[in-house]
């Protein structure tokens, strides 16, 4: 039996990632993990992020024995391993030499859509918040890891042509394209952390990709401002993107 593929997405808050974990734990060879440095993201800064102390108690919080679980055994011996990760969880003092035995792939969305989602769900929002600088570190240091660019996947890119983007990013990660990731049951999933009855009611409803729709024009000065403040970071990794055509 060959090596199972480990697939670790980086996105930030407020993107398609919990539809894209939604598309992959809809094949029957895959299983899913959702955000496993979370907990210890939370315990370890401090933050007040709805539901802290329930996550906290949740979810395991040792960063080792979590790296040591997501390069470990999959999850019902499946072939697939798919992890859903916010860039903004993989701190500095979390060793990064695991990220070797995993396929990394990064999820981007335009940073106006991104602030517009989060701030509809929180009264503030920061640069560190929305996690674009991270997730650009996070590249940078997978790109010098493996020696070449790692994949790169718009969020309206896959809201506007699902299929041929889910095509090209299996085939990136060397993998087969499965039909059944277009399309999902609706509601909750055991594999949701315990944070989605706060964040997840969109993704609930939802039985596919919902079609592109943008949210820029809802944004006010002080967003606006600090979208064009993460847009320089968005930008090396959009023109570093699969293209759809």
């Amino acid at each position: 039996m060959s090596d199972p593929v480990r697939i670790a997405m980086w996105s930030g808050p407020r993107n398609i990632s919990t539809a894209m974990m939604r598309a992959w734990e809809n094949r029957s060879d895959t299983a899913v993990w959702d955000e496993p440095l979370y907990g210890h993201y939370l315990q370890h800064t401090g933050i007040d992020h709805p539901m802290r102390e329930e996550i906290i108690s949740a979810t395991e919080t040792n960063w080792q024995t979590i790296v040591d679980q997501l390069v470990g055994p999959v999850p019902g011996g499946k072939s697939i391993y798919f992890q859903k990760h916010m860039t903004l969880h993989l701190m500095d003092h979390i060793d990064r030499d695991w990220m070797d035995n995993v396929v990394n792939c990064f999820l981007i969305r335009d940073p106006a859509e991104v602030i517009a989602s989060y701030a509809a769900k929180r009264d503030e929002v920061t640069a560190a918040d929305v996690g674009f600088e991270a997730q650009l570190d996070v590249f940078r240091h997978v790109e010098k890891l493996g020696g070449k660019t790692p994949v790169v996947l718009d969020a309206r890119d896959v809201l506007q042509q699902p299929e041929k983007m889910l095509q090209k990013l299996c085939a990136a990660v060397g993998v087969g394209f499965d039909d059944d990731m277009l399309n999902w049951p609706a509601g909750q999933r055991d594999s949701d952390g315990i944070w989605g009855v706060h964040w997840y009611g969109v993704v609930e409803n939802s039985t596919g990709f919902a079609p592109y729709k943008s949210s820029k024009s809802v944004l006010g000065d002080d967003l606006s401002e600090l979208a064009a403040q993460c847009r320089p970071y968005y930008d090396e990794l959009f023109h570093k993107r699969l293209l759809p055509s």
